[in-house]
This record gives structure tokens, C-alpha cells and sequence, in this order.
């Protein structure tokens, strides 16, 4: 007979990582001894938050496989990235707000996915076609919104 993980309700997780910030010191020093074993020597709250965020996921989700800790430990070290995760890295993440000030007006462009865009409520499916729609003349987008420097060599992410 096989033994299954419990189901874990991604949505309560995703919850009790956003509370962190809200939480008292107290109250996340308790939580903080409810995960680990002993108490860092520092007191950052942004270390220690983002800590028990991770052990909270980890928790529910499982950890790292050991072949990706060992990855993630060699990148840290030499600071190269393997070439697929430099391509990768390229990429804009869903949830990525581009933000640009043109004609003295903020523009906010919300990534939604790989060739998906959301400007003012209306889906585009390239930085180009938006940079078009606000300045009404051909531009390139990764240029109009700063991902891209004059002489067409990507910004660092």
C-alpha cells in the first residue's frame, strides 16, 4: 500500500506567505521557533521573512530535489548561469509590471505571459504593438520600455 502526501491547499499557503509582512515581530518570532530550531543572531525581518516563507512552502510542498540544490549552490558560487537559465533569464515573468513615463503620462503594461500583454484593460501581444499604441509611431518595445540599451544589447535583468 502506498503512502500519499496530504493534499495541500496552494491557495492557504499563498495566504500565510502574504501575512508575513502584516505580523508583529512577536508574532513572527513564534512562527519562526514553530519552523526552525534555533534563532538567527541578526534580526532582519526581510531574512527572517523571507525564510519562513520558504520553509512554509517547503512544508507543504516538499523541498528541493538534491540535484537542483547543487545547481542553485554552484550558481551562487561562480555566479555563471548555465545557458538555457541565461535564455530564461531573458524572459519577462506573469505578474511583471513594465512601467514608462511618456508625454508626462505613467504607463503601466502588465505581463501576462510569453506573447501576452495587458495595457489599460486591453491584451496586446508584443511590447511593440503598446509602444505603437501610445506614441502612435513605429517603436521597439523592449527599447520603449527600457529592456533594451541604444545599441540593442539587453539590459541585465
Amino acid at each position: 500500500m502506498t503512502a500519499h502526501a496530504p493534499t495541500v491547499d496552494a491557495t492557504t499557503i499563498a495566504a500565510r506567505v502574504a501575512q508575513l509582512p502584516h505580523l508583529s515581530m512577536d508574532s513572527l518570532w513564534a512562527l519562526w521557533d514553530e519552523y526552525f530550531e534555533e534563532r538567527p543572531k541578526h534580526h532582519h525581518r526581510t531574512w527572517l521573512e523571507s525564510r519562513l516563507a520558504y520553509r512554509i512552502q517547503e512544508r507543504a510542498f516538499g523541498a528541493l530535489k538534491p540535484a537542483t540544490r547543487r545547481k542553485l549552490e554552484e550558481i551562487g558560487e561562480t555566479g555563471i548561469l548555465p545557458r538555457q537559465l541565461r535564455r530564461d533569464a531573458s524572459r519577462l515573468l506573469p505578474g511583471t509590471v513594465l512601467t514608462r513615463i511618456f508625454d508626462d503620462v505613467e504607463h503601466r503594461v502588465l505581463v501576462r505571459g510569453p506573447n501576452d500583454f495587458e495595457y489599460q484593460g486591453q491584451r496586446f501581444k508584443s511590447l511593440t504593438a503598446i509602444a505603437r499604441h501610445i506614441t502612435g509611431t513605429p517603436w521597439s518595445g523592449p527599447a520603449f520600455f527600457g529592456l533594451k540599451t541604444k545599441d540593442g544589447r539587453k539590459e541585465p535583468v
